[in-house]
């Protein structure tokens, strides 16, 4: 069976428990201003992601598992593009759960929605 944080899979959970885990990696400052794919303009700082398939709107903790820091975003974009990652946050997500020095960090992500 597929492992789901590799083949993006999403199995259908109740609202905060967590669905999903892999590598998270970060996007911004190229990307300011930009259309994201639901319209909206792109803000490095906010507290915003990129998701393959969850719906525009759907709301996420997002949890570092290495230092346990979370961050609540919102997801507002596609990606990420790159393989084996299961999410692309905004810069100012990034910042908040310590990986933009790293770049990318295994993550559990849990949905609010």
């Amino acid at each position: 069976m597929a492992d789901p944080s590799v083949t993006g899979s999403i199995p259908q959970t109740k609202s905060g428990r967590e669905f999903q885990r892999g590598v998270a990696s970060w996007y911004g400052p190229g990307f300011q201003g930009r259309r994201t794919a639901s319209g909206e303009s792109f803000n490095s700082s906010a507290m915003t992601a990129a998701h393959r398939t969850l719906p525009f709107g759907t709301r996420l903790r997002v949890v570092n598992e290495k230092t346990g820091l979370s961050v609540v975003v919102r997801v507002n974009d596609r990606g990420p593009f790159a393989h084996r990652r299961i999410i692309d946050l905004a810069a100012g997500a990034a910042q908040e759960l310590g990986l933009t020095k790293t770049g990318t960090a295994y993550v559990a992500l849990q949905r609010l929605d």
